[in-house]
């Protein structure tokens, strides 16, 4: 099964760097027909997971995916999971 991965560790610090590269991972998971996106905010604060979770709950974004799982063993991980 196809899946696409972006970890934001490297980005933690770049807020306008962080949207985009959600915005580009969803993109692409709509163009190459991705059924599950893993997105990996990490543990920190959690200001990056909710950050990437208000991303997400954005009209136009929310509209182009399924649902969004939080990983129950891992609580700085997120799936975005679509239905093409």
């Amino acid at each position: 099964m196809a899946k696409l991965k972006l970890d934001l560790h490297p980005l933690f610090n770049q807020g306008r760097g962080i949207d985009e590269a959600l915005q580009q991972i969803i993109d692409e998971a709509c163009e190459k027909r991705i059924k599950t996106v893993e997105i990996i905010p990490g543990k920190g604060s959690g200001q990056l997971k909710k950050r990437v979770l208000r991303f997400l709950q954005q009209p136009a974004v929310k509209a182009r995916y399924h649902r969004v799982e939080k990983d129950s063993d891992n609580f700085g991980r997120l799936f975005v999971h679509f239905r093409h």
